[in-house]
């Protein structure tokens, strides 16, 4: 049976590499919405293009009317039909509520929401060791860019959080733990 799956963290918490491991194990297809946002800027000569490139090159999120083209668009894609994982979407709860639209007119759902928990010193250290460049080579990942999209972030968290612990799908994990020890609980929740 197809599996919708969601991971939610902030930035720095793992959940791209989580979300990997996992489609792999399940072999469905991942998508990260940072690497939408990416292809994007890097093919699109218009003004999709333009918005996603502005916007990382500024170290903000690209705004929800740009996402929903982009996630309607990937969404509608047969790769897509079988089940996924989505990592960095939805931010925010008008994202939730347009995915979970946009679901319904497939006659599917979001089966999982995993949430990595990890403090916010824990995500700016990662960020920093990361230390993600931009096309021009730039530093993406400054302290201060990262602690602005943080609070972006936080200010969004309790409403995502709440709308999918109301479905019954939300589960926390600690994203502190070390990488294995977060993808066994996954999949024992996965596998329950």
């Amino acid at each position: 049976m197809a599996k919708n799956i969601i991971f939610y963290a902030p930035e720095g918490a793992g959940k791209t590499t989580q979300a990997k491991m996992l489609a792999e194990k399940l072999a469905i297809p991942c998508q990260p919405s940072g690497d939408l946002v990416r292809r994007m800027a890097e093919i699109d000569k218009g003004i999709m293009g333009d918005i996603c490139r502005e916007t990382m090159a500024s170290g903000h999120y690209v705004g929800d009317s740009e996402m929903f083209v982009l996630w309607k668009a990937r969404l509608k894609d047969p790769e897509m039909q079988s089940g996924w994982v989505i990592d960095g979407f939805p931010r925010n709860l008008t994202q939730a509520e347009f995915l979970a639209d946009k679901l319904d007119k497939y006659g599917k759902k979001v089966d999982f929401v995993f949430y990595l928990k990890v403090r916010e010193e824990v995500s700016i250290d990662r960020l920093l060791k990361r230390g993600r460049k931009l096309q021009d080579g730039s530093l993406h990942d400054s302290e201060e860019l990262i602690r602005e999209r943080l609070r972006r972030y936080q200010a969004e968290e309790e409403g995502v959080l709440s709308y999918y612990r109301a479905q019954g799908v939300l589960i926390e994990i600690n994203g502190e733990a070390d990488i294995n020890t977060v993808h066994q609980e996954i999949l024992s929740h996965i596998n329950a």
